[in-house]
């Protein structure tokens, strides 16, 4: 808060001239602060412009006003579109290409683990053939692709219809196709050999 220095004046012809004076003042002080106030949003304009040229990606050159034209055309244009009906589309369940059948294939059969041959753990009856599940998993071998199969035979207990099969050997990575000599091969190449990873195939 200004001290004053001076005493008010008891005239009132003094006292208007006075309010004149400080009248013109604030405007001019106003009118001082306007100008800064528009400085000073100048130089923040030019110093975010600044900031995102020099540090931003090269694809974010639009001003804020085509933002906003932007998003103004966006709204119009999604007050002018007729909702039509939803079209009904039936999701199919994604299924995985089978690997080529040009490559070899090794085949590794897999048996139940049972405590006598051919003779249920659960009530000792005959089992029967149900018939197995077929697995793929692509393996390198340097220099060629095999396809290693994992077959896993199903037998059923005639009396007590208890399913037997073998276990899925473990995989380095859960139910994908790639082999562990495959990813071993990947790995090596990309990182220790610095091969890019499209001329691995």
């Amino acid at each position: 808060m200004i001290k004053r220095s001076k005493p008010l004046p008891n005239e009132a012809s003094k006292l208007k001239a006075m309010v004149n004076d400080l009248d013109a003042v604030i405007v001019d002080l106003d009118a001082e602060l306007h100008d800064k106030d528009l400085m000073i949003e100048k130089l923040k304009h030019q110093l975010s412009s600044q900031n995102r040229h020099r540090f931003g990606t090269r694809s974010e050159t639009l001003d804020q006003l085509e933002l906003v034209l932007e998003s103004e055309e966006i709204a119009d244009a999604e007050h002018s579109v007729v909702e039509a009906d939803p079209i009904k589309t039936s999701k199919s369940k994604p299924s995985r290409k089978p690997l080529p059948e040009h490559l070899p294939r090794d085949e590794q059969i897999i048996p139940p683990i049972l405590n006598v041959a051919e003779a249920c753990n659960e009530c000792g009856g005959k089992l029967k053939y149900l018939g197995e599940d077929v697995s793929e998993e692509l393996e390198y071998v340097p220099s060629r692709f095999r396809v290693k199969r994992f077959i896993r035979p199903k037998l059923s207990c005639s009396c007590c219809e208890t399913i037997h099969q073998a276990h899925m050997p473990s995989r380095p990575i859960e139910r994908g196709i790639a082999g562990s000599a495959l990813l071993a091969h990947v790995l090596v190449s990309k990182y220790a050999d610095h091969l890019p990873l499209y001329r691995l195939c």
